[in-house]
Protein backbone atom coordinates (compact mmCIF):
# COMPACT_ATOMS: atom_id res chain seq x y z
CA UNK A 1 0.00 0.00 0.00
CA UNK A 2 1.25 3.02 -0.99
CA UNK A 3 -0.24 6.28 0.81
CA UNK A 4 0.58 9.92 -0.47
CA UNK A 5 -1.16 13.28 0.33
CA UNK A 6 -4.22 15.29 -1.53
CA UNK A 7 -4.13 18.49 -1.64
CA UNK A 8 -6.13 19.18 1.31
CA UNK A 9 -3.79 17.52 3.26
CA UNK A 10 -5.95 13.42 3.64
CA UNK A 11 -4.20 10.49 2.99
CA UNK A 12 -5.02 8.70 -0.32
CA UNK A 13 -3.85 5.03 0.10
CA UNK A 14 -3.77 2.60 -2.80
CA UNK A 15 -2.00 -0.51 -3.00
CA UNK A 16 0.77 -0.97 -5.69
CA UNK A 17 3.51 -3.72 -7.19
CA UNK A 18 6.54 -2.81 -5.92
CA UNK A 19 10.48 -4.06 -5.88
CA UNK A 20 13.29 -3.90 -3.76
CA UNK A 21 16.32 -2.78 -5.64
CA UNK A 22 19.68 -2.16 -3.89
CA UNK A 23 18.57 0.30 -1.03
CA UNK A 24 15.50 1.32 -2.33
CA UNK A 25 11.75 0.41 -2.89
CA UNK A 26 10.01 1.00 -6.10
CA UNK A 27 7.34 1.46 -7.82
CA UNK A 28 6.27 2.38 -11.18
CA UNK A 29 3.62 5.39 -11.26
CA UNK A 30 1.75 6.05 -14.92
CA UNK A 31 1.59 9.34 -16.43
CA UNK A 32 -1.88 10.79 -14.96
CA UNK A 33 -2.22 8.67 -12.09
CA UNK A 34 -3.50 10.47 -9.20
CA UNK A 35 -0.42 9.70 -6.83
CA UNK A 36 1.87 11.28 -9.43
CA UNK A 37 0.09 14.40 -9.28
CA UNK A 38 0.44 14.04 -5.15
CA UNK A 39 3.39 13.24 -5.28
CA UNK A 40 4.72 16.16 -7.70
CA UNK A 41 3.36 18.68 -5.58
CA UNK A 42 4.55 16.91 -1.90
CA UNK A 43 7.37 14.07 -2.42
CA UNK A 44 6.72 12.44 1.52
CA UNK A 45 5.04 8.82 0.94
CA UNK A 46 4.42 5.71 3.19
CA UNK A 47 4.57 2.32 1.35
CA UNK A 48 3.59 -0.43 3.75
CA UNK A 49 4.57 -3.89 2.42
CA UNK A 50 2.82 -7.30 4.68
CA UNK A 51 2.24 -10.45 4.48
CA UNK A 52 -1.42 -11.45 4.87
CA UNK A 53 -0.64 -15.26 6.02
CA UNK A 54 1.64 -16.84 9.01
CA UNK A 55 3.40 -15.15 9.98
CA UNK A 56 2.32 -11.66 9.14
CA UNK A 57 5.59 -10.09 8.66
CA UNK A 58 5.64 -6.41 7.14
CA UNK A 59 7.70 -3.70 7.68
CA UNK A 60 6.35 0.55 6.93
CA UNK A 61 8.88 2.57 5.14
CA UNK A 62 7.97 6.89 5.28
CA UNK A 63 10.07 9.12 3.65
CA UNK A 64 10.50 11.50 0.49
CA UNK A 65 10.42 9.77 -3.06
CA UNK A 66 12.78 10.23 -5.78
CA UNK A 67 11.06 10.51 -9.19
CA UNK A 68 12.50 9.92 -11.87
CA UNK A 69 10.54 10.09 -15.50
CA UNK A 70 12.35 7.27 -17.87
CA UNK A 71 11.40 4.28 -19.73
CA UNK A 72 9.92 2.29 -17.42
CA UNK A 73 9.58 -0.56 -19.23
CA UNK A 74 11.97 -3.09 -17.65
CA UNK A 75 11.22 -1.92 -14.23
CA UNK A 76 7.67 -2.66 -14.96
CA UNK A 77 8.41 -6.38 -16.51
CA UNK A 78 10.78 -6.72 -13.71
CA UNK A 79 7.99 -6.17 -11.18
CA UNK A 80 4.74 -7.19 -12.74
CA UNK A 81 7.22 -10.75 -12.77
CA UNK A 82 7.18 -10.66 -9.17
CA UNK A 83 3.35 -11.24 -9.38
CA UNK A 84 2.33 -12.79 -12.93
CA UNK A 85 5.76 -15.04 -13.40
CA UNK A 86 8.43 -13.99 -15.46
CA UNK A 87 6.19 -14.51 -19.15
CA UNK A 88 2.81 -12.63 -17.21
CA UNK A 89 5.34 -10.20 -16.60
CA UNK A 90 6.59 -9.79 -20.06
CA UNK A 91 3.04 -9.67 -21.29
CA UNK A 92 1.66 -7.49 -18.63
CA UNK A 93 4.67 -4.84 -19.63
CA UNK A 94 4.29 -5.25 -23.28
CA UNK A 95 0.74 -4.35 -23.45
CA UNK A 96 1.34 -0.96 -21.45
CA UNK A 97 4.64 -0.17 -23.44
CA UNK A 98 2.84 2.97 -24.74
CA UNK A 99 1.76 3.93 -21.43
CA UNK A 100 4.73 5.84 -19.72
CA UNK A 101 5.22 6.05 -16.25
CA UNK A 102 7.57 7.61 -13.60
CA UNK A 103 9.76 5.58 -11.71
CA UNK A 104 9.54 5.71 -7.84
CA UNK A 105 12.25 5.50 -5.61
CA UNK A 106 11.59 5.29 -2.10
CA UNK A 107 14.98 4.61 0.13
CA UNK A 108 13.99 2.83 3.63
CA UNK A 109 14.90 5.10 6.75
CA UNK A 110 14.03 3.97 10.11
CA UNK A 111 11.83 1.59 9.27
CA UNK A 112 9.33 -0.10 11.15
CA UNK A 113 9.16 -3.79 11.32
CA UNK A 114 7.20 -6.41 12.62
CA UNK A 115 7.11 -10.25 12.95
CA UNK A 116 4.10 -11.73 14.58
CA UNK A 117 5.22 -15.42 14.19
CA UNK A 118 5.97 -15.51 18.16
CA UNK A 119 2.62 -14.23 19.10
CA UNK A 120 1.00 -17.39 17.03
CA UNK A 121 0.11 -20.80 18.70
CA UNK A 122 2.66 -23.87 17.79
Amino acid sequence: MLATTRKDGSPYTSPVWFRWASEAFEIVIALGDVKLRHLERDRRCSLLVFEAVPPFRGVEVRGEATLTHCDVTEIRRSIAGRYLGPEGGKRFAAARKDRPGVLLQLVPVEPRVWDLGDLLPH
